[in-house]
């Protein structure tokens, strides 16, 4: 998502202030444990005898799908950002760990989830910190440094694994056609959701280079203008 900027001309009322700091409070909380039980993974994998998956399956899927509060937020107008840029972003995450991930076993025992999955958990786990402590006004400059720099490697590494776990996972809708709607039906109408996937997959190559690029103009303006202040 975009960078917040000092908006002086958009004042949250206090409900809506407190609601905020509590959703973005939970969503940190949520994905900081995910971070830890990675790091408990890589520890204790051989005690255990579990995947990646099996050991963070239920907060991934409850943490990112509590993400689709933020269309909400967009769409009530207590978050300045565009309501149809955060709804294809959450869309894609959602997309990833339903019918992906939680639906096909050989999309997430891949080293593409373990990509996806620590891009993910420190990246939000930043980005979280930072709506919480921004609301309060306490956002520090090592903080700021971070969210604006650690993406250089992270949001290649996260597209990487999502499109592998997307590419494993086509085997099983082209085989199975689960999710795809088959003629001939009462309405007339076909889906597939094995080509959906794949134009789902192409839609990275138009869209990445703009995100990735958008974010380098925002690291330059954010991180520029601290070095002048």
């Amino acid at each position: 998502m975009s960078a917040a900027k000092k908006a002086p001309s958009r004042v949250l009322s206090l409900p809506a202030r407190i609601y905020l700091i509590f959703y973005n409070a939970i969503q940190f909380l949520g994905w900081s444990f995910l971070l830890y039980k990675m790091v408990d993974f890589v520890v204790n994998q051989d005690l255990e005898g579990k995947s990646l998956w099996e050991h963070v399956e239920i907060p991934l899927l409850i943490f990112q799908s509590g993400a689709i509060l933020e269309v909400v937020h967009c769409a009530c107008g207590i978050t300045p950002s565009s309501t149809i840029i955060t709804f294809a972003q959450v869309y894609s995450r959602v997309f990833l760990i339903w019918p992906i991930l939680y639906k096909v076993p050989d999309a997430r025992d891949q080293i593409g989830f373990s990509l996806l999955l620590l891009a993910w958990t420190v990246t939000e786990v930043l980005r979280y910190l930072y709506y919480v402590l921004n609301l309060i006004s306490l956002v520090p400059g090592f903080l700021l440094w971070c969210r604006y720099t650690f993406f250089i490697i992270l949001y290649p590494a996260g597209v990487t694994g999502e499109l592998l776990c997307c590419y494993r996972a086509l085997s099983h809708y082209s085989e199975t056609q689960e999710f795809s709607i088959l003629l001939p039906n009462a309405w007339n109408f076909t889906f597939n959701f094995y080509y959906y996937t794949i134009l789902v997959m192409l839609a990275y190559i138009p869209v990445f280079p703009q995100l990735y690029t958008h974010m380098f103009v925002q690291r330059k303006k954010i991180l520029g203008n601290k070095k002048h202040d």
